[in-house]
């Protein structure tokens, strides 16, 4: 692991030409943004969600199983309220409140989430729902010659 260093004052004014960097400019800096996508997962099992900007870089995310919930709970209308509680709170100084959501997936939370997005501020541009839907399915057995 290497040595550790303790950083005088001179080294904080003038850092040392060999690359250390000082742990005080090492932090991250936030930006606010505009615009962004919500995706919101929803199965018998879980409620994720993630928000994104417009380039697809995720912002943040929570799932009902990250916040407590254990088991069919974790797809109860209820967990996905306190799923976007949880997002609200993450993001609420950075942004963004301008969103298009994206829903995949069929089950309860689905129509909550929605709702508890317009409650916590979001301006929702546009939803759009990309669940996959089977097309003429698979393929029948063949039938059974004695």
């Amino acid at each position: 692991m290497g040595k550790k260093r303790v950083i005088t004052k001179e080294e904080e004014k003038n850092p040392p030409a060999d690359g250390v960097k000082s742990a005080a400019k090492n932090t991250k800096s936030s930006k606010n943004i505009d615009l962004g996508r919500v995706y919101i997962k929803v199965s018998f099992n879980n409620t994720l969600i993630t928000i994104t900007d417009q380039n697809g870089n995720v912002v943040t995310w929570a799932s009902a199983g990250s916040l407590g919930f254990s088991g069919p709970k974790k797809a109860t209308p209820f967990a996905a309220q306190k799923v976007v509680a949880a997002i609200a709170e993450k993001i609420a100084k950075t942004g963004p409140f301008n969103v298009d959501v994206i829903v995949s997936g069929v089950s309860v939370g689905r129509d909550s989430a929605i709702r508890s997005l317009i409650n916590h501020g979001f301006n929702i541009n546009s939803i759009k729902d990309v669940t996959p839907i089977p097309h003429n399915g698979p393929k029948p057995k063949k039938v059974r010659r004695v």
